[in-house]
């Protein structure tokens, strides 16, 4: 079943991608530039997600960072 949802949904991303690059292609390579497209999108996709991730994971780690020394000074300030 997968690989059916992959033709249909490469084959209508395919579609509109040929019609807004008013590219004149047959069926099938509509389906393949579809297809290739939604491989590379993906991997776009998955890469930006982990530099995302990568830096949402650093933003996190200073906002720890900061509220770890607000906590700190704010104990050490009370003895």
């Amino acid at each position: 079943m997968p690989v059916l949802m992959l033709i249909i949904i490469g084959a209508a991303a395919g579609f509109l991608a040929t019609r807004v690059m008013k590219l004149d292609a047959s069926i099938l390579m509509t389906v393949a530039i579809g297809v290739a497209g939604a491989l590379i999108g993906g991997l776009i996709l998955r890469a930006v997600s982990v530099l995302a991730g990568a830096l949402g994971g650093f933003v996190g780690a200073v906002l720890g960072a900061l509220i770890l020394i607000w906590a700190w000074k704010k104990l050490k300030d009370k003895r």
